[in-house]
């Protein structure tokens, strides 16, 4: 079973039926009157004494040889590291130690207690894999004239470690087969410059992908035994997305994902012997999981049901859903199989409860809690659940979007507004743990979190929407949603600021420069500030991921002078409402000197502008510190110049 190094960000956040089934009510219903008691205030450091808890195993082994401990990364020290947790009960016990650079759990070795994890430095993205040796040293695997290198997986037979590497003068990663003893590794695959999606358990096959646009893909398949090019097996007309889940346990087939048949991607069945197609798993939403326990009897699924995940855990030799019993309510997701498939391990996360691992016995059903993530200090029913709400966009398009009221939010304590903008192009905001959501709340912010035209998870159609079009109709999409926010009688409606990161940052900042009177104040938090030089920058990108970019966002080539007309650096003359800027040092992505020019040019027209800035980190938070300084700057900006000074005195 092995994934590509992306394969982890579609399963962090999922969720059984069985345990969706105490949440699902009060998703459509009308946005219910706010209790009236006030809750307990807490810090952004009690929010952010709560553990970031990310089970490892997406590509490798979660449990230990013994299955004495499962591996997982938490920030319980303040950084992410790798951890052991005990599986009959006790403290998780730390394997790395980092007070810098964040380390990323991956897999136990299949007979010791060696580990692997990934490593950047100060968020540069230039990641490199290492051993951790069982006297605790690290070990980089990566090549000698390699610059980055991450984890694919294992052999079926764990006799190979299979690692993605980038070698200086490549833009694309190519696989190298390691062995897991002397630490030799041997080129396997040269990449022709697609994207690695996964290995097939035998290491005969490898799957690919190209992106002809952001919504357009195919798969390829190289045979390892054989020379010639990378077959496609999925010719198909007009605009498609393509992707892999996985290959079967037995290398037989490979598991993919399409949504040529309808607006929502469906699962597939690519015989490898035959070349046959046959429908794998479909419903009303995106497939966006489907793969197997080692041998294949049990196949956990998932789908992308408004902003939340649904995932089940069938046994396929009776078609069943495997039934848990005492998992809380929530998303569960991280499903990761014992090698004798007699336990699992899985994280149960919700709105108001961030991510903890539990223990489930296949056999009874029976379930353990074991971490406890969110802080002793914090009661969970202070807390606010998102509930999904709908407004009417430019053109009649309706614009989901995730509501968090305020406890106490009335109309005649009317509540300051947030509107949160996620990152992409094609993100989703997602109806899960968020602390910067959570603690703007708890102190006295309503926060619509809007999926604007253009975001994932809706149908083609609403995600294509958007393409060569960023800044104009999904800009007005959120410049709606504050309009949809100020009308709720329990909103103040002079006091409404929007907000976002990356992508979203961007948006934050072209709704104060293009629409400058929408909102009273802004947060942009490493926001693309000069479409002409982000796009020159991505260049350098591989092929793939390049050409999906410019064929969402224009070629600068030949869009040069769109991309000048939505960049706010170029109309920062606009921008006369009070902006806080948040920038990583290292950013790969959205360069440091894109907010400088940004914040000098907003100065120059006396508008207040507060800049942060971290040299520590790049586009992102690794560090909890960090996450917390910026949190308090958050809500300090938001205090000072969005809330009337009586609201501050409350």
């Amino acid at each position: 079973m092995t994934r590509s190094p992306a394969r982890l960000s579609a399963c962090l956040a999922s969720s059984l039926v069985l345990a969706m089934a105490a949440g699902t009510a009060a998703i459509a219903a009308p946005v219910a009157e706010a209790s009236a008691a006030r809750p307990a205030a807490y810090s952004a450091t009690q929010f952010y004494e709560t553990v970031d808890h990310r089970l490892a195993g997406g590509s490798g082994l979660a449990f230990s040889p013994d299955g004495r401990f499962v591996l997982m990364t938490s920030d319980q020290s303040g950084v992410f590291n790798a951890y052991a947790v005990p599986v009959d009960g006790g403290e998780p016990v730390a394997l790395t130690t980092s007070t810098t650079n964040a380390i990323q759990a991956l897999s136990w070795f299949p007979e010791d207690e060696r580990i692997l994890v990934i490593s950047d430095r100060g968020g540069d993205e230039r990641t490199r894999l290492y051993v951790r040796e069982r006297d605790g040293g690290l070990r980089d695997l990566t090549p000698e004239g390699r610059v980055t290198s991450d984890l694919l997986g294992w052999s079926g037979d764990r006799s190979t470690i299979w690692i993605a590497s980038t070698a200086q003068d490549r833009r694309a990663p190519d696989i190298l087969a390691v062995d897991p003893v002397t630490y030799e590794s041997r080129l396997l695959f040269q990449n022709p410059g697609m994207l690695i999606e996964a290995v097939s358990p035998d290491g005969r096959w490898v799957a690919l992908r190209r992106q002809s646009g952001s919504a357009d893909s195919d798969l390829y398949l190289a045979d390892l035994t054989q020379a010639g090019e990378p077959r496609l097996i999925t010719p198909h007309v007009g605009m498609v997305r393509h992707n892999v889940f996985d290959f079967t346990p037995d290398s037989s087939a490979l598991i993919f994902g399409s949504d040529a048949a309808g607006e929502f991607g469906q699962a597939y069945r690519y015989d490898l012997a035959s070349g046959a197609i046959t429908e794998e798993l479909k419903g009303d939403w995106d497939v966006i999981a489907a793969h197997f326990s080692p041998s294949g009897r049990y196949r956990v699924s998932a789908f992308n049901a408004d902003a939340r995940t649904e995932m089940t855990v069938t046994d396929m030799t009776t078609g069943a859903p495997i039934a848990l019993k005492g998992v809380p309510a929530g998303d569960i997701g991280a499903v990761r199989f014992r090698a004798d498939e007699e336990r699992i391990v899985f994280t149960v996360s919700s709105s108001t409860s961030p991510a903890d691992v539990f223990i489930a016995d296949l056999t009874t059903g029976e379930t353990r809690r074991l971490t406890q993530a969110l802080n002793p200090a914090m009661q969970e029913d202070d807390l606010v659940e998102a509930v999904v709400v709908h407004y009417q966009g430019e053109g009649g398009v309706t614009i989901p979007a995730n509501l968090y009221r305020p406890k106490g939010a009335s109309a005649a304590a009317p509540a300051a507004g947030v509107v949160m903008v996620h990152g992409g192009p094609g993100g989703q905001a997602r109806r899960d743990y968020s602390p910067i959501i959570q603690h703007l709340v708890n102190h006295g912010y309503a926060v619509l979190a809007v999926n604007n035209r253009g975001s994932s998870g809706y149908g083609k159609t609403f995600f294509r929407m958007d393409n060569r079009a960023h800044g104009e109709a999904d800009l007005r999409d959120v410049v709606a949603g504050g309009q949809w926010l100020r009308d709720q009688d329990w909103v103040a409606d002079d006091q409404v600021a929007v907000m976002g990161a990356s992508y979203g940052g961007y948006l934050a900042l072209a709704a104060q420069t293009f629409h400058p009177q929408a909102f009273e104040a802004a947060i942009d938090i490493f926001g693309v500030t000069n479409w002409t030089r982000t796009l020159e920058e991505a260049a350098r990108l591989p092929e793939s991921r390049r050409t999906a970019l410019y064929d969402e966002m224009g070629d600068p080539a030949t869009d040069a002078e769109r991309h000048r007309r939505i960049s706010p650096l170029f109309h920062a003359a606009n921008i006369v409402k009070p902006l806080l800027v948040v920038q990583g040092a290292n950013d790969p992505r959205v360069l440091k000197i894109e907010s400088d020019e940004l914040v000098a040019a907003v100065r120059a027209n006396g508008t207040p502008v507060e800049y942060v800035v971290f040299p520590d980190e790049g586009h992102g938070f690794r560090r909890r510190e960090n996450r917390v300084a910026a949190q308090e700057a958050y809500l300090r900006f938001l205090d000072r110049h969005l809330r009337s000074r009586s609201a501050q005195e409350r």
